[in-house]
């Protein structure tokens, strides 16, 4: 998986967030953010060197104008980010403090994106000389139309031998909302899915089956039963957070394949800045060190390090080089002088 463009799919948010760690509105003002589940990986991955290109929808205003010119400014091709009818998604943030953990509010409604169907993009042209597809579980869980566009999306890149990358990125606000079972929507995107990014909780709610044990033994049994129930999956990255408080974490990650697994050890994580959007930042360094010839183990390696990164930088999208993946690594902690 070394060649070729990457595209990612999905809408632009804007996230308005409470200063510093207040509470939403506490003081009548907010922080605006430019976000997106796959927005942050078209950032995370431009920034680390590779061709991006962003398919998304905004509305014709200043609003979609700027969340556009967040993408390019950090190096996402955006021709293919439309502009029509309809508002910009939003989502609220109160960030975490001590014992508070953060609070996120989605106001996604009416949005020029949630609109949008399969009709609306001509997938053919949009994954012209895309080599790898990026998309997440967030988008179909905005309604039918957008469910209908991924998997349209999904299955062309395949048609097309493009690898698809699939962030479970499991939402219940969202789905709650939006109605019907999303293990019957899921379950019929995730098959199109090369590479998925989730845990054995996003795997119990493919399969309808619940992992016994703990900690490497329950992750290697989640991806054996997704590898047989997904014939074509061949790579499973996830994570593993243990929460402290708000502001200490503990991080893991983990790469399955159908031959075997590399587990890295548990990192600290203190004196976190904002940890939304790491997630995001670990799909981007999975996928980064795939596009660049690593092994599962490197692939792991460099997910972690992306995503303990990004926890020191307050916004939704990693802006890290592999200068600073390597540092990180290397456990580089001084000043750079």
């Amino acid at each position: 998986m070394t060649g070729g463009r990457i595209v990612c799919f999905g809408e632009l948010l804007l996230r308005l967030a409470a200063p510093g760690r207040e509470l939403l509105l506490q003081s009548g003002r907010l922080d605006v953010h430019v976000g997106g589940a796959e927005a942050n990986v078209a950032v995370g991955l431009a920034r680390l060197g590779h061709d991006v290109a962003m398919v998304s929808r905004v509305p014709a205003n200043p609003l979609g104008e700027a969340a556009t010119g967040h993408l390019r400014r950090h190096g996402v091709d955006t021709p293919a980010v439309a502009a029509g009818e309809g508002r910009m998604g939003l989502y609220f943030l109160s960030p975490g403090a001590g014992p508070r953990p953060a609070d996120i509010l989605y106001d996604r409604e009416g949005s020029a994106f949630v609109h949008t169907g399969p009709d609306d993009y001509h997938w053919e042209a949009l994954l012209d000389g895309a080599g790898l597809l990026h998309v997440s579980g967030i988008t179909p869980a905005l309604g039918d139309g957008p469910a209908a566009a991924t998997l349209a999306a999904m299955r062309t890149a395949r048609s097309r031998g493009a690898t698809v990358s699939f962030d479970g990125n499991y939402r219940a606000q969202l789905w709650a909302k939006r109605g019907g079972d999303p293990r019957e929507v899921l379950t019929e995107i995730v098959a199109e899915a090369d590479i998925f990014f989730g845990n054995h909780r996003d795997i119990s709610l493919l399969i309808g089956r619940t992992f016994t044990g703990d900690g490497e033994a329950r992750r290697r049994e989640a991806a054996e039963a997704a590898f047989a129930a997904f014939p074509n999956l061949s790579m499973i990255a996830s994570t593993a957070r243990h929460v402290v408080d708000a502001d200490t974490h503990r991080l893991a990650a983990r790469v399955d394949e159908r031959d075997g697994a590399a587990q890295t050890q548990e990192v600290a994580i203190a004196g976190i800045v904002d940890r939304i959007g790491a997630g995001d930042a670990f799909a981007a360094g999975v996928l980064h060190a795939l596009r660049t010839g690593l092994d599962r183990e490197g692939a792991a390696r460099s997910g972690l390090a992306l995503a303990c990164l990004k926890h020191s930088l307050p916004g939704d999208a990693s802006l890290f080089g592999q200068r600073d993946i390597d540092a990180f690594l290397a456990g580089e902690m001084d000043v750079r002088r």
